[in-house]
């Protein structure tokens, strides 16, 4: 093999593939919270990205559907999902974390674009719910490893106890006349637990 030849790189195929996604991915996530939902357009992506708008077309058909994805790629990384062995914990976790977005005044001025959004267009209301969706699946998760365990009865309704998380969290943060305050998650996912026993004792 000759010496002092530049080692050779790999070009094109699925690592320049995956570089390229995550670019554009990072890139909408950034817009979104400097600009709002309304102003990112997939040129400006494609821009930040360095990309042509084109690869972004092979991959999401629309902006809708690509800031939705670099959304939940993004909150997943923010909070992953806990496992701490006892579902108190794991929903104080969860709930911390998710009120701590109130420490980020660009997230929840997205947070607060995007549910407005999808209030008024169809074409994102989709992604959106499906986005929403995700994140109930975490929950709903944390609460069936609790049932697993014994420490929530079967008959718990699960569903209703993930609204009932997520419904205090979206309310106080679009009306605004309660703050989020992180310190008090554990008291409001204690009030919950103890709704799901107290039904089943009756």
């Amino acid at each position: 093999m000759p010496t002092g030849q530049p080692p050779t790189r790999r070009t094109g195929g699925r690592i320049r593939n995956e570089d390229a996604r995550d670019a554009v991915l990072a890139a909408a996530i950034e817009l979104v919270e400097e600009l709002g939902y309304q102003s990112v357009t997939v040129e400006r992506v494609a821009a930040r990205a360095g990309v042509a708008k084109s690869t972004i077309y092979r991959w999401w058909k629309s902006k809708a559907p690509l800031v939705m994805e670099a959304y939940r790629t993004t909150v997943q990384q923010r909070m992953p999902e806990p496992d701490t062995g006892a579902v108190a914990d794991d929903l104080t976790a969860f709930a911390t974390a998710l009120y701590g977005v109130t420490a980020h005044p660009l997230r929840v001025r997205t947070l607060r674009g995007l549910m407005a959004e999808a209030q008024l267009d169809p074409a994102f209301a989709e992604p959106f719910r499906e986005w929403v969706e995700s994140r109930r699946a975490v929950v709903l998760t944390l609460l069936g490893r609790g049932v697993q365990r014994g420490e929530l009865p079967a008959t718990a309704d699960l569903d209703a106890a993930t609204d009932q998380l997520f419904g205090l969290f979206w309310y106080r943060l679009l009306v605004g006349h309660r703050p989020l305050e992180p310190a008090r998650a554990a008291e409001h996912v204690g009030q919950l637990l103890h709704g799901l026993r107290a039904q089943h004792r009756r």
